[in-house]
């Protein structure tokens, strides 16, 4: 059974908050399934995106590092540039194989009752707390959203891609070339009737 009230952990030499289940619960009740985009983003953003990873089947983990490390940082710059500064929540699935950063910190369910680690932080933690040992195409939390929920990245299980919902600037600013293999759907409309 969770702890009550608010929830800390120290990592480092700070003290970070811990998500509750009501931090998400506006994904939680936004999302439905299917194979859409809004299996794992609320069709409540003006704009919608499916961000590929860099992905080299016949590359080892040690050469597709580099591309990797390219991505993250430049979907931070972007999604940094699109943000009023303030404290993001990072999320971080529960495999099992994965490091969640905090392992004894509670867990929230998100989706179909998986688990993840949810912290609130900051765009530097969510490219360096996670170790080489413990990701998977990329370093980045697998859940990342501003306190002001402006927007959402969110890729599920072992996806070779992540969702993201924001403004249509964000959207744009993310059509980049930067972003080989970008997806674009605009209209939250449609995006809600495809998941039927």
């Amino acid at each position: 059974m969770p702890e009550p009230g608010p929830q800390t952990r120290i990592k480092g030499d700070r003290t970070w908050a811990v998500g509750a289940d009501e931090d998400v619960a506006w994904i939680n009740d936004g999302v439905s399934p299917g194979l859409s985009i809004s299996a794992s983003i609320p069709p409540i953003f003006a704009a919608y995106a499916t961000l590929v990873f860099p992905l080299g089947l016949e590359s080892s983990r040690e050469q597709m590092r580099p591309a990797e490390d390219r991505f993250d940082d430049a979907l931070l710059r972007v999604l940094c540039a699109h943000t009023e500064p303030q404290p993001w929540w990072l999320g971080f699935l529960d495999t099992g194989g994965s490091d969640v950063v905090l392992d004894d910190a509670p867990r929230v369910r998100i989706y179909s009752g998986w688990s993840y680690v949810l912290v609130q932080a900051g765009p530097r933690e969510a490219r360096t707390w996670r170790t080489d040992e413990g990701r998977w195409f990329t370093a980045l939390p697998e859940l990342m959203f501003p306190t002001d929920r402006s927007w959402l990245v969110s890729s599920l299980w072992d996806d070779a891609w992540a969702g993201v919902g924001g403004s249509a600037e964000l959207i744009s600013a993310l059509a980049d070339d930067r972003f080989r293999g970008f997806h674009r759907c605009t209209s939250p409309t449609a995006l809600a009737t495809s998941a039927h």
